[in-house]
This record gives C-alpha cells, sequence and structure tokens, in this order.
C-alpha cells in the first residue's frame, strides 16, 4: 500500500492531529489542472494536500482539502458500523500518553480503553471532523 486519502476541511486541524499521533510531514502542495480532473473524475479541480509518513517509513496518509469543486458533506459523528473506510489502526508504545496528546486536539474516545486478553489496549477515537483512528498498545 502507498497512502491512504481522507478528504478533509480543516487541512491544518486534522494534520496537526495526526503529526501529534507520530506521523511526520513529507511535504504539502497544490494540486490543480486536467490531470487531475481525469484522474478523479471532476471537473476544475483544485485542492491542498497534506502528505504525512508513519514513522517506520512504511506507509503515509495523504490529507486533502478540496477548494474546487467543493466537498460533498458526510455525517461527521456516524457510528463505526457506518459502510466504508471507517477507521485507520496505529500500533503505539503508551496508549495513555497517546490518548492524552490527543484529546488536547479535540480527540474524544469512542467507547473506552479496553484490554484484550493479556496481547494488547486497544481504543477507537473520534478526532477532527468525526475521523476515527484507533489505537492498538501491544503488551508485553
Amino acid at each position: 500500500m502507498d497512502n491512504v486519502g481522507i478528504v478533509v476541511d480543516d487541512l491544518a486541524a486534522v494534520t496537526a492531529f495526526f503529526v501529534e499521533l507520530g506521523l511526520e510531514m513529507e511535504g504539502e502542495m497544490t494540486v490543480e489542472g486536467r490531470w487531475v480532473d481525469r484522474i478523479v473524475g471532476l471537473d476544475g479541480v483544485r485542492n491542498d494536500i497534506a502528505m504525512l509518513r508513519t514513522p517506520d517509513g512504511h506507509s503515509r496518509l495523504e490529507l486533502i482539502k478540496f477548494h474546487t469543486p467543493p466537498a460533498t458533506t458526510a455525517e461527521p459523528s456516524a457510528p463505526v458500523n457506518t459502510l466504508g473506510i471507517r477507521r485507520i489502526m496505529f500500533a503505539v508504545d503508551d496508549i495513555e500518553d497517546v490518548l492524552g496528546r490527543l484529546q488536547a486536539h479535540g480527540a474524544k474516545l469512542v467507547g473506552e480503553v479496553v484490554q484484550y486478553e493479556d496481547k494488547y489496549l486497544l481504543c477507537y477515537v473520534r478526532g477532527p471532523e468525526g475521523i476515527i483512528v484507533a489505537l492498538a498498545e501491544q503488551l508485553s
């Protein structure tokens, strides 16, 4: 997998959320032109992109802010069983520390932090614009 794209409205807030989670900014750019229109099947596309890389360098997250045409709305607090991509899971070293840092960026627990057997601490967090991330801390 090269990357996962997420369309957002507040690019700065969502970028700050994922940087706090530990992703690293790889670059930012504005994309427009006929070539983009042809790829995405829309006319007059102009968007800003923030590309973030996971600390291990294996995956990237592409955050996309559409200026034209404007993004269509989605239910920001849709439940986790809504069809489509609903969450991205990240492995973390200290779930409570990460949770505290993300809550400073407005994140809220969807349920609660739960221990799965003697293997993991797990939780779902709803961040800016309703984006759900799952956190997994492997227990020793």
